[in-house]
């Protein structure tokens, strides 16, 4: 299928002073996460204090990986043509609705196995910088003995791909799509998800979902601390300078990965950079309780935010990582029937009545 969309020029939404730049937009463009947007807050917590509630047994697992990606068509041809996703969504970033929201998954969209993308060319954003305080990878599962066939295949289509290592027990190769997100696959023969083949992509080849995110901290204890102490995820492994977590099961797709990063540059959200991890929850009474948790913990965490196709809070970890906590429900089929996801650039009701003019001021995208 091909679908395209034409506009004029990019212009900043209604409201916004003419003379504002679109730099100083993006900046601001989430209020409630705005003091968490561009690196560690000023005081962090080094370890959770006071009487802590394990949240044990509540995580899912990964939920997605949002990244600011830079051009919109070769961001669709990257994670569609090269790597065979599926778009499950096209919409809009609900706070400029002028930079689509792109969600890559398997057939449904399932929670561990979606990427997701904005795409923020021509709005002046820089490159960001990768270090300490970020998710400076995103690895993608791939099945055993694939990765002569994934080489071959992202060289072919001139991607810069680097070297393999063993990690884990597991090969991992490393490339870099066309913003300059770092994008790993790892080779297991772990993983019994079922991949999205429509996108041409063989069975034995195909990806699977979300492997990992992997997030560089200048000192892991208290990050460890954190994620083990509070939100109830596992240690199960220790490698390199990095230790594995793992949540509702050691799996592909339930894995965070802590790196040792002490001598890292702070990292700066920019174009080519991950924005944020989100972990799954079962519904909102169990997000609700996370976030009342957390605050008791001295942690800030935003109000609950309607992402229309699921329920978000955000927070930060002591190392300065930004983390989502994401329900499952209600997902991608809420506005669109299972065959046709991705198909239709969809709104969230607030947008409708602006639709015209949102579809104008958007990219032209085919795929």
């Amino acid at each position: 299928m091909r679908r395209t969309l034409t506009g004029p020029e990019i212009r900043p939404p209604a409201g916004i002073p003419p003379d504002r730049k679109a730099l100083e937009y993006f900046e601001l463009e989430i209020a409630a996460v705005r003091a968490y947007a561009e690196g560690p807050p000023r005081k962090s917590l080094s370890r959770p204090t006071g009487q802590v509630t394990v949240m044990d047994n509540v995580i899912r697992g990964l939920h997605h990986v949002t990244a600011t990606a830079d051009d919109a068509q070769q961001d669709l041809d990257c994670y569609l043509k090269a790597l065979g996703m599926r778009l499950v969504k096209r919409t809009v970033n609900f706070d400029n609705h002028n930079v689509y929201h792109f969600y890559y998954g398997n057939e449904r969209g399932q929670p561990n196995t979606l990427m997701t993308t904005f795409p923020y060319k021509g709005w002046g954003v820089p490159v960001g910088v990768h270090g300490a305080g970020q998710i400076t990878a995103t690895s993608f599962s791939v099945p055993a003995g694939s990765l002569d066939t994934w080489r071959d295949r992202l060289r072919g289509d001139e991607y810069m791909v680097g070297g393999r290592e063993e990690r884990f027990g597991d090969e991992v190769l490393t490339f870099r799509d066309r913003s300059g997100l770092v994008v790993e696959l790892v080779a297991n023969d772990a993983d019994t998800r079922t991949p999205w083949l429509g996108g041409g992509i063989p069975r034995e080849t195909a990806v699977r979902g979300l492997h990992a995110a992997t997030l560089s901290v200048r000192d892991p204890g208290p990050s460890v601390a954190f994620f083990t102490e509070v939100l109830g995820w596992e240690v199960v492994g220790e490698e390199g300078g990095r230790t594995r977590l793992a949540a509702d099961g050691d799996a592909p797709g339930h894995r965070l990965e802590l790196l040792s990063a002490p001598d890292a540059p702070r990292s700066v959200n920019g174009l080519g950079t991950v924005h944020h991890v989100a972990m799954a929850v079962d519904d909102e009474d169990v997000q609700l309780r996370i976030r009342e948790m957390l605050v008791r913990q001295g942690v800030e965490v935003t109000p609950v935010m309607d992402r229309q196709y699921f329920r978000s809070i955000y927070f930060r970890e002591p190392g300065g990582v930004l983390c989502e906590v994401a329900t499952v429900p209600p997902g991608f089929t809420v506005d669109e029937d299972l065959d046709s996801l991705g198909v239709d650039l969809k709104l969230p009701p607030w947008e409708e009545p602006y639709r015209s003019r949102i579809e104008t001021g958007l990219p032209l995208v085919t795929y």
